[in-house]
This record gives C-alpha cells, sequence and structure tokens, in this order.
C-alpha cells in the first residue's frame, strides 16, 4: 500500500463503492413518490429496497468464490458492467413488479463491489494497517450513501423517480472505464495464483469449510443481527421525517446524508480511536453511540433535531461496523473472497429481513417504535460483540 499504484486502485475501488452504496441507498426517499405513482402504501413500496437488499446478499454466495478463482479486481469490474446494465432496467421500469424485479437484478450484481474490495485490500494490506486503510476506503462508501439518499430525494421530487436511475448508470459507466484501464495498466489488481482455489468448485468448498468454525458463526450472525436493526430502521428515516415533520421529500432524502458524514467523521479520527479505545472498546462505543441516536430521533420533537441523530447514527454505525469488517478480512486468509462474501450474505439477509419487518411495523404502528427497538437492541449486541472479542483474545 506504499506505491501509488496501490493507493489508485483502492480509491478507484473507493469510487465503484460510492456508485454502489448510491444504488442502495437511492431509493429510501423515493419510498412516498413510489407508492403515490403506484398505489400503494410505503410499505409495500419498500419491496424495491426489500429485492436489491436480498439479491444483494443472496449472490454473495457466487461472487466469493469466483473472486478467489479468476481475481477480486478483474470481477470487480465486470459485476460493475453488468450494474450499469441493471440499473438503466430500474430506470425504464413501467410498472412496480417490474422495478422490484429489476432491483432484484441490480443487487445481484451490485452486490459484488463492495465484499470482494474488501477482501482485495485484505490481501495487500497487512492486519496490522487494515483498520485505517479500510476506513479511508469506506469513504467511497459513505458519499455514495449521502449522495445516494440526498439525490434521491432531490431529483425524485425535481425531475421524477427515474432521474436517480439514468444518473447511477452514468456513474457505473464511468467506474467501469476506469476499472479497465487501471486491470491493462497496474499489475498488482492481478490474480495471485499462489492463493486462489485450483477449481471454482473448490472455491466453493472453502466456502463450505468455514461454517462448521465457532467464530466465523460469531461473527456471521453478529453482522446479521446488527444489519437488520440498523438497516431495518434507517431506511424508515426520510419517511418519518416527512410525515411526522412535514420536510419535503428533497429535505428529507438530504437529511439522511447525514449520517454518512457522521461516519466521515469517524473515518478522518480512526487511527487515533483505535489506538486509544482498541477494538473492543470501538465497538462497544459505537454500540451505544448508535441507540442514542436512535433514542433521540424517536423522542424528537421537530425535525430540526434529526441533523445531530443523524450524525451520532453515522459516527456510531461505522465505528461498530468497521472493527466487524476487519474482523471478517482476517476469517479465512486463503479464501478471503469467500469469508467475506459470507459477512456480506449474512449483512444483507438481516438487512433484508430488517427492512421487510420494518415496513409491517411501519404500516401497522408508525415509525417510532421502529426506532426505539433498535435504539435497545443495538447497544446490546455491540456489549455482546465486545464480550466475544474478549474471550477470544484471551
Amino acid at each position: 500500500m506504499r506505491t501509488p499504484s496501490a493507493e489508485r486502485a483502492v480509491a478507484l475501488l473507493a469510487f465503484a463503492s460510492f456508485a454502489s452504496s448510491a444504488s442502495l441507498r437511492g431509493t429510501d426517499a423515493l419510498l412516498p413518490l413510489l407508492a403515490s405513482e403506484f398505489g400503494t402504501t410505503a410499505g409495500s413500496a419498500a419491496a424495491v429496497i426489500t429485492s436489491f437488499s436480498i439479491a444483494y446478499g443472496l449472490f454473495q454466495v457466487v461472487h466469493g468464490p469466483i473472486g478467489d478463482k479468476v481475481g477480486k479486481y478483474q470481477l470487480i469490474f465486470v459485476t460493475t458492467v453488468l450494474s450499469m446494465l441493471g440499473t438503466i432496467a430500474c430506470a425504464l421500469a413501467p410498472t412496480l413488479d417490474l422495478l422490484v424485479a429489476a432491483r432484484f437484478a441490480a443487487g445481484a450484481t451490485v452486490g459484488a463491489i463492495i465484499p470482494l474490495a474488501m477482501a482485495w485490500i485484505g490481501d495487500v494490506v497487512p492486519y496490522a494497517r487494515r483498520q485505517s486503510v479500510l476506513a479511508k476506503f469506506l469513504l467511497g462508501q459513505m458519499t455514495g450513501v449521502a449522495a445516494g439518499a440526498s439525490l434521491g430525494g432531490y431529483l425524485g421530487e425535481t425531475f421524477g423517480w427515474r432521474s436517480l436511475f439514468f444518473l447511477l448508470t452514468a456513474v457505473y459507466a464511468v467506474v467501469s472505464l476506469l476499472l479497465w484501464i487501471e486491470l491493462r495498466a497496474n499489475p498488482i489488481t492481478h490474480r495471485d495464483p499462489r492463493t486462489a482455489p485450483s477449481s471454482i468448485a473448490d472455491g466453493f468448498r472453502r466456502m463450505g469449510g468455514l461454517l462448521p468454525q465457532p467464530w466465523v458463526r460469531t461473527m456471521l450472525l453478529t453482522v446479521a443481527i446488527e444489519g437488520a436493526l440498523f438497516y431495518g430502521s434507517i431506511s424508515f428515516v426520510a419517511l418519518h421525517l416527512h410525515e411526522q415533520f412535514g420536510m419535503g421529500l428533497g429535505a428529507s432524502g438530504g437529511s439522511i446524508g447525514a449520517y454518512a458524514v457522521g461516519g466521515m467523521l469517524y473515518a478522518s479520527v480512526s487511527r487515533r480511536l483505535v489506538t486509544r479505545l482498541g477494538e473492543r472498546g470501538l465497538a462497544l462505543a459505537g454500540g451505544l453511540t448508535i441507540g442514542a441516536g436512535f433514542l433521540a430521533l424517536a423522542l424528537a420533537p421537530s425535525g430540526a433535531w434529526a441533523l445531530p441523530c443523524l450524525l451520532a447514527l453515522g459516527a456510531g454505525l461505522y465505528m461498530l461496523h468497521n472493527t466487524l469488517q476487519v474482523n471478517a478480512t482476517q476469517m479465512a486468509p486463503d479464501s478471503r473472497g469467500a469469508a467475506v462474501a459470507l459477512f456480506a450474505l449474512s449483512l444483507f439477509s438481516g438487512q433484508s429481513l430488517g427492512v421487510w419487518l420494518g415496513g409491517r411495523v411501519v404500516d401497522a404502528f408508525g415509525t417510532r417504535p421502529l426506532f426505539l427497538l433498535s435504539a435497545i437492541g443495538l447497544p446490546l449486541l455491540a456489549l455482546e460483540f465486545r464480550r466475544r472479542l474478549a474471550k477470544r483474545a484471551a
């Protein structure tokens, strides 16, 4: 990671993760528009989020072993091109059912980008430096979250919901071109035959061999619960601000971007926090910060409270989640693509379940009970993960 070519390669992966995250969060602020256009409830319209997340997670079992065999950077390029095609299909969908189907197809390829990028970084960055490098890489993911949430609401309100997907298609086209140039020019992006499985089938066997390991199961369960509790609530924050405080779609979607800014604030001081708190302290502090953010959001008397709440949610999430991600890259160094793919599968399976259940809760009881559930559950999850990290270290 000391050579300019390696730094450039990581920067391009961060750009790709920007597109992936913008695709993931861009539809959050569009739920009221989609519900109105297609004559349904916001909870039912949330199927465009759920279908994307299901495909995002489900196809990890394919991306990881193939990436280990053919090369992680190479597969990121291929799936970025396919993501461009899936996104234009979303823009052209004439019905909600076809939009949900197109989102599923897009999620199947978009989901390869961030996990494979993390696994590739794990291949080339020593563990001692990986937390800070991943934090910098995740700046792309966090700015994508902010841009997706902000632009989704603004573009939807101004030009219609399809405009977001047209813009994302253009972004994927640019990213694809840059990744192709990098693959041709930079040897560090090429597959290392010394660690690659002998075949794709061997890659799947290695993935299956990870599941009996207790620590792997602990990691997968933890990140699944984190995904369900956090994303099952954050997906309805724009709706909460719109319905409870009368904020416009552009303003409510833009407010969501504040949680990504909180993540950026964490990334800017991540090295010092890791040194001061250690992994265990960082995970617990993250869970407590998230809990405080959701609690304050549930009890907020006005929309003005949303900004500090969302900043806290973003900082807390990336304190906890970055710790989980660093541990995920070290679960199986010889099958890192498969290991991180399982991690992503668990995360987005949990997220899909969380958004689906969240939609049912919102339709029946409103958004505040959902936020309170996350305010209690995530600090407890962080406390338990801290205990397990301590036990593993001992």
